[in-house]
């Protein structure tokens, strides 16, 4: 299988090699090509010098000057072009010291992370592979380019890119790459917390999620030294079959692929270890330990600067992800209540994947979930009444029933409200005017 390149990456190649110069899409893009799928975005490289590769183009932005990649608009369309350039000294162990740009695409090529990205493509040209990328992509097989030591020591963001690829790819670690890793991820302490955001969120997502984390939390551990405890840990309760964290990542992997159930699942049991306790009968307990994982999550989620709105429901869904929740209209009603349509299904999924990564012989609550999805769809099909907005009656009301002004109001309105939720009285304004009677007298 050959790429197939988007119009705007094939007009930018075209647009170089007609001035003259050499010019290929590589790295990520040439992976997910050759993989069958459609990359989201083609990067070039080329002999052309930044400058020159404004010149061929009618807009351009200058991106990275400095590391020579120039943004081409392509009829709306951006493609990065850098120029083909050697790296060397990364004293910060994160960007390189000195920038040399070249003419050999083989040594532009050799600075890259991994051989399955270290990969060009030119529809003349064929493929370019010094590095054998393509067999570890038929392999799965995810190998540093080079000597691993050498392209960790150089940018130790890596080494999470490494895990990120793994868990998306569903890709074997090569074993020196991962020897490399495991004894280089203490280096990741001194990566951006923003940058570790990113491929957590990479990460957690992937389609091997579970495997991944499961067999490396040594290597997360730098940057969420929260897991430790949890790993190895024996819950010595019969509702489980896996220990702390192997129930972490089998939760993790089983969610739905969203952001926030995800990282909710990642979170949600860091807390059991400090609040073990083991009964006369010799099973485990961990009374108290939603609280405790939801501020732990609270801190994880700040430390990594996720933004106000994710560490807000990741800590919310982390606090109620053990919450009783009877299959009844009125439950319902209350999680849409509370947490609006949104968040009430998003805790419907928290609840099935710690179902599903629990001992098999406790799987029939999936069952349960099942039927209380159903009573919030229908609840919402019929316009059931889950919020101050849509009661039948309003302040006005109130005060005309006689109520002072004031908290006194809003106090009327909430016990008519939670009396409904409860399913005691119809959203009827009749029904709803006649008890406010009762509740001002």
């Amino acid at each position: 299988m050959e790429p197939t390149l988007s119009p705007a990456a094939a007009g930018v190649l075209a647009g170089l090699e007609a001035a003259g110069f050499r010019a290929w899409v590589v790295g990520g893009c040439v992976r997910d090509a050759l993989r069958g799928e459609s990359p989201h975005d083609w990067d070039v490289c080329t002999d052309a010098r930044p400058e020159q590769v404004a010149a061929c183009f009618a807009r351009t932005l200058p991106t990275g000057l400095v590391h020579g990649t120039v943004t081409v608009l392509w009829e709306h369309t951006p493609v990065e072009v850098t120029t083909l350039r050697a790296e060397s000294g990364y004293s910060d162990g994160r960007r390189p010291d000195h920038v040399e740009f070249v003419t050999d695409l083989n040594r532009d090529l050799a600075r890259r992370d991994f051989t399955v990205n270290a990969m060009a493509w030119n529809p003349r040209t064929g493929l370019a592979d010094p590095f054998d990328g393509r067999a570890d992509l038929a392999a799965g097989v995810l190998r540093a380019v080079g000597q691993p030591e050498a392209r960790f020591a150089e940018d130790a963001l890596r080494i999470l890119r490494g895990l990120r690829f793994a868990a998306r790819l569903g890709f074997a670690i090569d074993p020196a790459t991962a020897r490399a890793m495991e004894r280089q991820a203490p280096r990741l302490r001194a990566i951006a917390p923003e940058r570790v955001q990113a491929e957590l969120d990479g990460l957690v997502l992937g389609a091997a999620a579970e495997e991944v984390l499961a067999r490396w939390p040594a290597v997360l551990e730098p940057v969420l030294p929260e897991i430790a405890p949890a790993v190895g840990f024996d819950q010595h309760n019969h509702h489980h079959c896996l220990d702390v964290w192997g129930h972490t990542a089998r939760a993790v992997g089983s969610a739905a692929a969203d952001r926030a159930v995800r990282l909710t699942m990642l979170l949600h049991d860091l807390g059991k270890p400090d609040c073990f306790s083991r009964g006369p009968d010799g099973v485990g307990h961990f009374y108290g330990h939603a609280q405790y994982s939801a501020e732990l999550a609270q801190t994880i989620l700040t430390r990594l600067r996720y933004d106000n709105d994710t560490r807000d429901r990741v800590v919310r869904l982390v606090r109620l992800h053990d919450a009783p929740l009877p299959v009844e209209e009125k439950t319902a009603r209350r999680l849409l209540n509370r947490l609006g349509e949104r968040d009430a299904r998003a805790l419907i999924a928290v609840h099935r994947a710690d179902t599903l990564a629990l001992a098999p012989a406790w799987h029939d609550r999936l069952a349960e979930l099942g039927a209380l999805e159903t009573l919030l769809d229908e609840q919402l099909a019929q316009d059931a009444c889950f919020s101050l907005r849509q009661l039948a009656v309003n302040g006005r009301d109130v005060l005309a029933a006689g109520a002072a002004p004031g908290p006194a109001v809003g106090r009327a309105l909430d016990a008519l409200l939670q009396r409904v939720l409860a399913g005691e009285i119809p959203n009827d304004r009749a029904v709803l005017l006649a008890e406010l009677k009762n509740l001002i007298q």
